[in-house]
């Protein structure tokens, strides 16, 4: 009988272990589960820290960069409080000319390039301004014109 009780207790004790290997394992998974949850979430960026950072990686990687024969892109920024991207445009040959730019017509042209853009579809969406402000090569340091755009202008 006692090896009858002995064969039990071997087979009990290899039912314990069992189970407690498979515990084990659950726990195992679920804390690294836990633990990866965590590290998405603190990889996670905001859309202001993502545009901050875009707007910056885009000016130092594509700026000055030329649209065409008279337009220079200088660089993008972002103002975190304002939520407010910013296009900093310098002029060249004959757009260089406040009395071409300064007009309701430039105005309404780049408004309707804000609207119909679909690269802006996530700013659009988050409510964000759009700034673009256009200096004179001729006369450095000239603003020649400016203008912001905010949701309830492209909405």
């Amino acid at each position: 009988m006692e090896e009858n009780d002995g064969l039990a207790l071997g087979s009990y004790e290899k039912s314990f272990y069992l189970c407690n290997a498979e515990i084990k394992k659950t726990m195992k998974k679920i804390i690294i589960m836990i633990v990866a949850g965590i590290l998405l979430a603190a990889c996670q960026e905001s859309l202001e820290e993502r545009c901050a950072r875009e707007a910056k990686e885009y000016t130092q990687k594509n700026c000055p960069r030329h649209i065409d024969t008279e337009i220079v892109l200088d660089s993008m920024t972002f103002d975190k409080d304002s939520h407010t991207i910013g296009y900093c445009y310098t002029l060249q040959g004959s757009l260089d000319n406040p009395l071409r730019v300064d007009s309701a017509q430039f105005s309404e042209a780049l408004l309707l390039e804000v609207k119909n853009s679909t690269n802006l579809k996530l700013y659009k969406d988050a409510g964000y301004s759009f700034r673009y402000t256009y200096h004179s090569e001729k006369d450095s340091g000239t603003k020649l014109f400016e203008a912001t755009f905010r949701e309830n202008d492209y909405r």
